[in-house]
Protein backbone atom coordinates (compact mmCIF):
# COMPACT_ATOMS: atom_id res chain seq x y z
CA UNK A 1 0.00 0.00 0.00
CA UNK A 2 1.31 3.48 -0.99
CA UNK A 3 0.95 6.67 1.03
CA UNK A 4 -0.10 9.40 -1.15
CA UNK A 5 0.86 13.39 -0.23
CA UNK A 6 -2.47 14.39 1.13
CA UNK A 7 -1.75 11.38 3.70
CA UNK A 8 1.39 12.51 4.01
CA UNK A 9 0.83 16.00 4.81
CA UNK A 10 -2.52 18.03 5.67
CA UNK A 11 -3.77 14.95 8.16
CA UNK A 12 -0.52 14.84 9.95
CA UNK A 13 0.25 18.39 9.67
CA UNK A 14 -3.45 19.03 11.48
CA UNK A 15 -2.55 16.56 14.32
CA UNK A 16 0.37 18.04 15.15
CA UNK A 17 -0.96 21.81 15.52
CA UNK A 18 -4.10 20.87 17.20
CA UNK A 19 -1.53 18.78 19.50
CA UNK A 20 0.30 22.40 20.14
CA UNK A 21 -3.07 24.20 20.50
CA UNK A 22 -3.89 21.87 23.48
CA UNK A 23 -0.29 22.19 25.32
CA UNK A 24 -0.63 25.76 24.79
CA UNK A 25 -3.67 25.51 26.83
CA UNK A 26 -2.11 23.24 29.34
CA UNK A 27 0.80 26.05 29.76
CA UNK A 28 -1.89 28.98 29.95
CA UNK A 29 -3.75 27.04 32.75
CA UNK A 30 -0.76 26.18 34.36
CA UNK A 31 0.60 29.81 34.79
CA UNK A 32 -2.95 30.29 36.09
CA UNK A 33 -2.93 27.92 38.83
CA UNK A 34 0.64 28.58 39.58
CA UNK A 35 0.10 32.47 40.03
CA UNK A 36 2.72 33.38 37.30
CA UNK A 37 2.73 35.78 34.76
CA UNK A 38 2.18 33.84 31.22
CA UNK A 39 4.26 36.47 29.56
CA UNK A 40 6.84 34.88 31.89
CA UNK A 41 6.42 31.40 29.54
CA UNK A 42 5.44 33.36 26.47
CA UNK A 43 8.94 35.00 26.80
CA UNK A 44 10.69 31.68 27.74
CA UNK A 45 13.89 30.40 25.30
CA UNK A 46 15.86 27.60 25.77
CA UNK A 47 19.91 29.20 24.78
CA UNK A 48 19.94 33.11 24.85
CA UNK A 49 20.33 33.27 20.85
CA UNK A 50 17.10 31.34 20.25
CA UNK A 51 13.87 32.45 19.08
CA UNK A 52 11.12 33.20 21.97
CA UNK A 53 8.32 30.69 22.21
CA UNK A 54 5.40 32.60 19.86
CA UNK A 55 7.96 32.79 16.88
CA UNK A 56 8.38 29.02 17.55
CA UNK A 57 4.50 28.97 17.06
CA UNK A 58 4.49 31.74 14.50
CA UNK A 59 6.97 29.99 12.09
CA UNK A 60 5.31 25.83 13.04
CA UNK A 61 2.15 27.85 11.48
CA UNK A 62 3.58 29.27 8.34
CA UNK A 63 5.45 25.99 7.60
CA UNK A 64 2.03 23.95 7.78
CA UNK A 65 -0.08 26.57 5.95
CA UNK A 66 2.51 27.29 3.08
CA UNK A 67 3.58 23.58 2.85
CA UNK A 68 -0.04 23.01 2.28
CA UNK A 69 -0.47 26.05 -0.14
CA UNK A 70 2.77 25.17 -2.20
CA UNK A 71 1.73 21.54 -2.53
CA UNK A 72 -1.59 22.57 -3.46
CA UNK A 73 -0.31 25.23 -6.01
CA UNK A 74 -2.21 27.80 -4.01
CA UNK A 75 -1.25 30.76 -2.36
CA UNK A 76 -0.79 30.40 1.83
CA UNK A 77 -2.93 33.10 3.22
CA UNK A 78 -1.05 35.76 5.41
CA UNK A 79 -0.87 36.44 9.20
CA UNK A 80 0.57 39.68 10.71
CA UNK A 81 3.16 37.49 13.29
CA UNK A 82 1.64 39.68 16.26
CA UNK A 83 0.67 37.56 19.06
CA UNK A 84 1.28 38.00 22.43
CA UNK A 85 -0.75 35.63 24.37
CA UNK A 86 -1.63 32.29 24.21
CA UNK A 87 -5.09 32.70 23.37
CA UNK A 88 -4.05 34.67 20.12
CA UNK A 89 -1.28 32.21 19.26
CA UNK A 90 -4.13 29.04 20.21
CA UNK A 91 -6.52 31.41 17.82
CA UNK A 92 -3.35 31.35 14.93
CA UNK A 93 -3.11 27.61 14.88
CA UNK A 94 -7.36 27.28 14.71
CA UNK A 95 -7.02 29.72 11.41
CA UNK A 96 -4.21 27.22 10.33
CA UNK A 97 -5.80 24.53 10.62
CA UNK A 98 -9.17 25.47 9.27
CA UNK A 99 -6.89 26.74 6.36
CA UNK A 100 -5.61 23.02 5.97
CA UNK A 101 -8.70 22.12 6.15
CA UNK A 102 -9.84 23.67 3.04
CA UNK A 103 -7.11 21.41 1.09
CA UNK A 104 -8.05 18.22 -0.62
CA UNK A 105 -6.93 14.91 -1.71
CA UNK A 106 -7.41 16.29 -4.88
CA UNK A 107 -5.63 18.99 -4.35
CA UNK A 108 -2.12 17.76 -2.89
CA UNK A 109 -2.16 14.50 -4.86
CA UNK A 110 0.46 14.40 -7.67
CA UNK A 111 2.18 17.34 -6.02
CA UNK A 112 5.14 14.70 -5.95
CA UNK A 113 6.91 16.53 -8.76
CA UNK A 114 5.70 19.62 -8.39
CA UNK A 115 8.78 22.66 -8.66
CA UNK A 116 8.63 24.77 -5.53
CA UNK A 117 11.18 27.51 -5.26
CA UNK A 118 11.46 29.31 -1.77
CA UNK A 119 13.24 32.90 -1.48
CA UNK A 120 15.10 33.05 1.49
CA UNK A 121 17.14 35.43 2.80
CA UNK A 122 17.74 36.11 -1.04
CA UNK A 123 18.55 33.23 -2.04
CA UNK A 124 16.28 30.59 -4.21
CA UNK A 125 16.26 27.03 -2.27
CA UNK A 126 14.23 24.80 -5.36
CA UNK A 127 12.39 21.73 -4.40
CA UNK A 128 10.11 19.37 -5.86
CA UNK A 129 7.16 18.64 -4.19
CA UNK A 130 7.83 15.30 -2.60
CA UNK A 131 11.48 16.45 -1.41
CA UNK A 132 9.98 19.68 -0.01
CA UNK A 133 7.33 18.02 2.49
CA UNK A 134 9.51 15.49 3.88
CA UNK A 135 12.89 17.01 4.19
CA UNK A 136 12.14 20.95 4.79
CA UNK A 137 8.09 21.67 5.65
CA UNK A 138 7.71 18.35 8.10
CA UNK A 139 11.01 18.59 9.64
CA UNK A 140 10.33 22.40 10.23
CA UNK A 141 7.12 22.16 11.53
CA UNK A 142 8.16 19.03 14.43
CA UNK A 143 11.36 21.30 15.15
CA UNK A 144 9.54 23.99 15.72
CA UNK A 145 6.36 22.15 17.74
CA UNK A 146 9.50 20.31 19.72
CA UNK A 147 11.35 24.06 20.45
CA UNK A 148 7.96 25.10 21.83
CA UNK A 149 7.13 21.90 23.90
CA UNK A 150 10.89 21.78 25.09
CA UNK A 151 10.44 25.67 26.52
CA UNK A 152 7.42 24.89 28.23
CA UNK A 153 8.87 22.04 29.81
CA UNK A 154 11.73 24.29 30.64
CA UNK A 155 9.70 26.62 32.60
CA UNK A 156 8.17 23.82 34.48
CA UNK A 157 5.12 23.24 32.56
CA UNK A 158 4.11 19.26 33.43
CA UNK A 159 3.52 18.17 29.59
CA UNK A 160 4.73 14.69 28.91
CA UNK A 161 5.24 12.73 25.14
CA UNK A 162 1.25 11.95 25.08
CA UNK A 163 0.70 16.11 25.01
CA UNK A 164 3.54 16.09 22.19
CA UNK A 165 1.78 13.31 19.94
CA UNK A 166 -1.68 14.79 20.26
CA UNK A 167 -4.50 12.30 19.15
CA UNK A 168 -1.81 9.15 18.64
Amino acid sequence: MTISMYQASVPVLIRQLEAVSAFLGKAEDYAEEQGLDAQELLDGKLAPDMLAFPRQIQIMTDMAKGGGARLAGQEAPAYADDETSFAQLRERIAKTVAYLNTLSATDIDGSEERDIVLKIAGNEMPFKGQAYLLGFVLPNVFFHATAAYAILRNKGVPLGKRDFLGGV
